[in-house]
């Protein structure tokens, strides 16, 4: 399969970014605890130049936990803060308020010896579609005050949020990068619904996935789906849907259905805490 998908609002949405980015003393970059690496978008950092940065590791109650002191430490070592979420707990939020004071710590002392007092910190709030931004301003807000939605591309203009005495953020839409020169990056992204379903193959995108885990995570679907998946990959796409009654008129096995099935267990968490990449 050959991923590829650059809506035209992301174009504006990365102009507007560098248009933006002077009035900005903080890019937060939230990434998909599952894929660390293929959902931190390359563009950013050019994007964000010389700005205090911090990765906020999202989705952390589907990820594998053995994996994600690793990433943690990978990306420090890239001298990024960081920190593990779940954007859905509002008190974890705490921690990244924290983060964000100490990340901003020499501003905020240039600050007080000019005599400005209580100016609060300037963010902004980037991501890929659907790695829970608006998920996340929600809760760190208090309040509805972004969009959310299970699916890409809901967030498709930018809004200052003042979050708190200390930190005003500006959300914006969350964008991909227009050419994936690793085709793995593509594949990773579709896994966790990152890329519309509407523009992939959904029964492809199953069989990489069952590979995948009977390499990574073996025994996995036979405990989950009582099948046998030690055999070829379509074979246990063909067993998950006999199991589930995914059937089409005259009895006919419905692969396709099966595949979302597949696939929705998995961006659900339903076949537990996985995590696709490793750090180098």
């Amino acid at each position: 399969m050959h991923f590829q998908w650059y809506p035209g609002h992301m174009t504006k949405a990365k102009r507007s970014m560098q248009e933006d980015i002077k009035l900005i003393d903080l890019v937060i970059e939230l990434v998909d605890a599952r894929i660390p690496r293929s959902s931190k978008n390359p563009d950013i950092d050019q994007l964000a130049g010389n700005k205090s940065r911090i990765i906020l590791l999202n989705k952390v109650d589907m990820a594998d936990p053995a994996l994600l002191d690793s990433w943690m430490k990978y990306y420090e070592g890239k001298g990024y803060l960081t920190l593990a979420i779940n954007a859905k707990k509002k008190n974890e939020l705490k921690k990244v308020n924290q983060l964000i004071q100490k990340a901003c710590q020499e501003k905020i002392e240039r600050d007080r010896k000019r005599g400005i007092l209580n100016r609060p910190v300037r963010a902004m709030i980037v991501g890929i579609p659907n790695v829970g931004k608006s998920t996340f301003i929600n809760s760190f807000a208090g309040k509805a005050s972004a969009k959310t939605g299970n699916k890409p591309g809901v967030t498709k203009g930018k809004q200052w949020i003042r979050l708190n005495k200390q930190v005003e953020m500006l959300d914006t839409p969350g964008i991909l990068w227009p050419k994936f020169e690793d085709q793995t990056v593509g594949l990773h992204l579709a896994f966790i619904g990152s890329i519309k379903d509407e523009l992939i193959q959904s029964l492809d995108l199953a069989l990489d996935l069952v590979e995948f885990l009977q390499e990574s995570y073996p025994g996995l679907l036979s405990d989950h789906y009582g099948i046998d998946e030690k055999t070829e990959s379509l074979q246990v796409v063909s067993q998950i849907a006999t199991k589930r009654g995914c059937l089409k008129k005259g009895n006919e096995l419905d692969y396709d259905k099966a595949a979302f099935l597949l696939l929705d267990d998995f961006r659900n968490a339903r076949l537990g805490r996985i995590t696709i990449e490793r750090p180098e």
